[in-house]
């Protein structure tokens, strides 16, 4: 099934837009350097154009005009009736942009295919299949989750497949209770209109626990670095440690 939403076409055209914008003033400047040199014959300069052009999106199109210019034998300014000994040749080159191929291209990249083998819409809306699409991402991140250093996984050793099984409970129930934690959050910032900062001081209405724990262990540890009492120092260590793990 071919997918394309009005957001992703408005996503793809501004991103397009800096591309032309960036890809025209570039070539111009390309296409000027080349107009100011001259070739000994015709197949030359064309054959220099050629290779000049290699890597040209494809939605600007290139305006030439070639200008034969006669070269005279001796110095000085040519009789009237004198004839050239030779000729070099030049190409004016300029570029423009075709905004309709550009169009088609914003429609083309703003598309997206995605295939299953349930074919039958009452099983499966093409709604239902889209959304289905999308949270994959979600899935990825948990095992981005477990397979974490930070998750202490890797220094359990067991052996017995009971172990194995019950290791692997853990493992997900920590990751039920992280992202219903997550999507408690997000849901109420959304209530609340409200966001905080993220990793590079951006306003976010969708952050990840593990920026809103470091958010926290920053101002516990801002707190207790003043106020803490001798006996806390190692907790202030080590809370320390795992938030500069947590943004890394």
């Amino acid at each position: 099934m071919l997918v394309y939403s009005q957001a992703s076409v408005e996503r793809v055209r501004q991103t397009m837009q800096r591309q032309v914008s960036k890809a025209q003033t570039r070539w111009e400047h390309t296409c000027w350097h080349f107009s100011n040199r001259r070739f000994a014959c015709e197949a030359d300069a064309l054959a220099a154009l050629e290779h000049e052009l290699k890597g040209k999106p494809a939605w600007l199109d290139v305006q030439r005009q070639i200008i034969a210019h006669p070269q005279y034998g001796g110095k000085g300014r040519p009789f009237k009736e004198a004839r050239p000994t030779g000729y070099q040749w030049q190409l004016m080159v300029s570029v423009s942009v075709n905004y309709l191929q550009v169009v088609q291209e914003v429609l083309r990249k703003a598309c997206w295919i995605v295939g299953t083998n349930v074919l039958e819409p009452a099983a499966l809306s093409d709604e239902a299949l889209i959304g289905t699409y999308k949270d994959q991402g979600g899935v990825e991140r948990g095992f981005r989750f477990l397979k974490d250093p930070l998750f202490l996984a890797s220094s359990v050793t067991v052996s017995k497949p009971q172990r194995i099984m019950a290791l692997s409970f853990i493992m997900v129930l920590c990751l039920l209770v992280y992202r219903l934690a997550e999507f408690r959050l997000r849901a109420r910032l959304a209530e609340s209109q409200q966001t905080i900062r993220d990793q590079v001081h951006k306003p976010t209405a969708r952050p990840t626990m593990r920026l809103s724990f470091f958010n926290v262990l920053k101002a516990l540890n801002c707190f207790m670095s003043r106020h803490r009492p001798s006996h806390w120092s190692w907790f202030y260590v080590s809370s320390l440690s795992i938030g500069s793990s947590c943004i890394s």
